[in-house]
């Protein structure tokens, strides 16, 4: 073989698995969510008050399990937030997310986020007393609509 096949046949070979790899899309592969609250609600470290956010997975190759929140036009970072995976038996249509409803007065607290046809989502990681003053909560897993709808919880 000459030097002009071996190339042509290996940029064949290039396009041909090039072609075969899906595109990546940046809004699945960090799941970018944008939620709406229409009350404070807790994370870890911190409470958010009413008002639109993105949740998307933090842009780090050795974790899946950091989660950043910023502001609705994306020009503040809230809180980057550490998780450990969850998981569900079935997909949601549309995100998911679950809330320690407090006794007290206090605001609801954000305990799972499930991005949208994932069996595996992100569990908020508190500390210990937190743990288990939600252990006892009332627990609420609401559906948000996956262009960015609200999410009512608790009052």
């Amino acid at each position: 073989m000459n030097t002009k096949s071996v190339v042509s046949i290996t940029l064949g070979l290039i396009i041909t698995c090039v072609m075969m790899i899906q595109p990546a899309r940046a809004d699945e592969w960090n799941e970018q969510t944008k939620v709406t609250f229409g009350q404070a609600v807790e994370i870890p470290g911190r409470t958010l008050p009413a008002g639109t956010y993105w949740f998307q997975l933090a842009d780090a190759d050795s974790s899946r399990n950091i989660v950043q929140i910023f502001s609705e036009n994306r020009s503040t970072l809230y809180a980057t937030v550490m998780t450990v995976s969850s998981e569900r038996m079935e997909p949601a249509d549309e995100t998911l997310l679950t809330f320690a409803e407090p006794e007290s007065t206090g605001a609801p607290a954000i305990i799972k986020w499930f991005y949208p046809g994932e069996t595996i989502g992100h569990e908020f990681e508190y500390s210990k007393s937190k743990e288990s003053e939600f252990a006892q909560d009332r627990h609420e897993t609401l559906s948000v609509n996956s262009k960015g709808g609200s999410v009512e919880s608790g009052n």
